[in-house]
C-alpha cells in the first residue's frame, strides 16, 4: 500500500511538474505583447516565455536547432513553413483543440485551399495576420485610383513612383502582369521576360525602398504618386499618421499576400497547452489588439479590402530563389533589356 501511495505521489508530482513548464514562443515583433500574454498566464495558469524574432533566417535558426526541441509554437509564414514540414520540425494541428478557428473569416475556413496549410489530410498551421500588398496613391497626383499593377510602369508617373527593394516578389509581379500560371513557378523563358520587363521597372521609379520608413522619408521628401506597398496596409497606415494624403487599392489582377500563421514544433513539451495558444490567438480581442497596433489584418474581422471581395494572390517557395537575387542585382547595375 505504501509503495502504490508514493507512487501516486510522484506521478501527481510529475503531472504538476509538467503543468507548470512554461510555454516557450517564438514570435515576430508585435505579435505576442506583454498584456497579451499575461491573460494568456491568467486563464491558463501557465507562465509564457517569448522570444522574439526579426528574420526568416532568424526563427530557422531557433526552431532547427535541437531538432525543435527549444520552442513550443512558433509563428511562420505559409511559404516558410514548408521546410520545417519537410525537415519535421511541424506537427499537425487538432483542430478540435483550436475551437476559434470556426470564428475565422469565410476565405480561412477551407485550410486546404490555402497553399501550404495542409500536407495531406493534416493541417500543420493556424492563419493568424496576413499583408496584401496592394497601391498606395497620392490622392493629389492621382485623382483615380490605379486599377492595375501596371500603373508602376506608366510613363505619365516617371519619377514619381516607389518600389520595394527585392528579387523575389518583384520578379512574381512582372509574372503576374506577363499572364504567368504560377508567378511563383516561372520558367526560364518568363524569368527573362520578367527581368526586361523589372528594366522598364527600373527605369521608372524614383527609388526602390528597403523600409517602411525609409518610404515614408521618400515620400515626404519627394513628389510621390504611387507606392507599391510591400508591406500592405501597415505601411498605408505609417504613411497616414506622417500626414499623407493618400488611398489604397488593390489592382485587378490581385495583390500578392503574405500569410502569418501559427504552428507547433516537434518539441512541444506540452502539444494540447500549446494548441490553446493558437486558440487564445485567435479570440477576437486578441486579433483585433494586433490590428490596432500593428495595422496588420487578422483573420477574425473583416478590415478594408478584404470584407469587398478582394483576390489574394498567397506567396508560394519560389522555383529559384538564387537565380532571381542574380537577375535583379543584374537589374540594378543597370543592364538593359538587351541583356536578358
Amino acid at each position: 500500500m505504501l509503495a502504490v501511495a508514493m507512487s501516486a505521489m510522484l506521478c501527481l508530482f510529475s503531472f504538476d511538474a509538467i503543468a507548470r513548464d512554461p510555454l516557450r514562443v517564438l514570435a515576430w515583433p508585435g505579435y505576442a505583447d506583454a498584456d497579451i500574454v499575461q491573460q494568456f498566464e491568467q486563464i491558463t495558469g501557465v507562465q509564457v516565455q517569448v522570444t522574439v524574432v526579426n528574420s526568416d533566417d532568424e526563427l530557422w535558426g531557433k526552431v532547427s536547432g535541437h531538432n525543435g526541441a527549444d520552442y513550443d509554437v512558433f509563428a511562420v509564414n505559409t511559404a516558410e513553413l514548408q521546410r520545417y514540414i519537410d525537415q519535421d520540425l511541424a506537427v499537425p494541428v487538432d483542430l478540435q483543440h483550436v475551437p476559434n478557428h470556426a470564428r475565422q473569416l469565410p476565405r480561412f475556413h477551407k485550410l486546404a485551399d490555402i497553399p501550404g496549410l495542409v500536407r495531406g489530410d493534416k493541417v500543420y498551421a493556424i492563419p493568424y495576420t496576413y499583408a496584401e500588398m496592394g497601391l498606395i496613391y497620392n490622392r493629389k497626383l492621382v485623382p483615380q485610383p490605379p486599377q492595375s499593377l501596371a500603373a508602376l510602369w506608366d510613363p505619365a508617373y516617371r519619377g514619381r513612383v516607389l518600389a520595394y527593394n527585392t528579387s523575389n516578389h518583384n520578379f512574381s509581379l512582372a509574372g503576374i502582369l506577363l499572364g504567368a500560371k504560377n508567378p511563383f513557378r516561372l520558367d526560364r523563358e518568363q524569368m527573362h521576360q520578367a527581368a526586361k520587363k523589372l528594366v522598364g521597372l527600373r527605369r521608372n521609379v524614383l527609388a526602390f525602398y528597403s523600409s517602411p520608413e525609409e518610404a515614408v522619408q521618400l515620400y515626404r521628401q519627394n513628389e510621390v504618386a504611387i507606392v507599391f506597398a510591400n508591406y500592405g496596409r501597415q505601411q498605408l497606415k505609417a504613411l497616414q499618421a506622417a500626414g499623407a494624403d493618400v488611398g489604397y487599392v488593390i489592382p485587378r489582377e490581385g495583390a500578392l499576400a503574405w500569410l502569418d500563421c501559427w504552428a507547433v514544433t516537434r518539441g512541444a513539451r506540452d502539444k494540447r497547452m500549446a494548441e490553446r495558444w493558437l486558440n487564445f490567438m485567435l479570440e477576437k480581442h486578441v486579433s483585433q489588439t494586433l490590428t490596432n497596433r500593428q495595422g496588420l489584418a487578422n483573420t477574425i474581422t473583416p478590415s478594408g479590402p478584404d470584407s469587398a471581395g478582394d483576390k489574394l494572390i498567397w506567396l508560394e517557395p519560389l522555383e529559384d530563389f538564387h537565380t532571381r537575387m542574380l537577375l535583379w542585382n543584374r537589374i540594378m547595375a543597370g543592364d538593359g533589356p538587351e541583356k536578358f
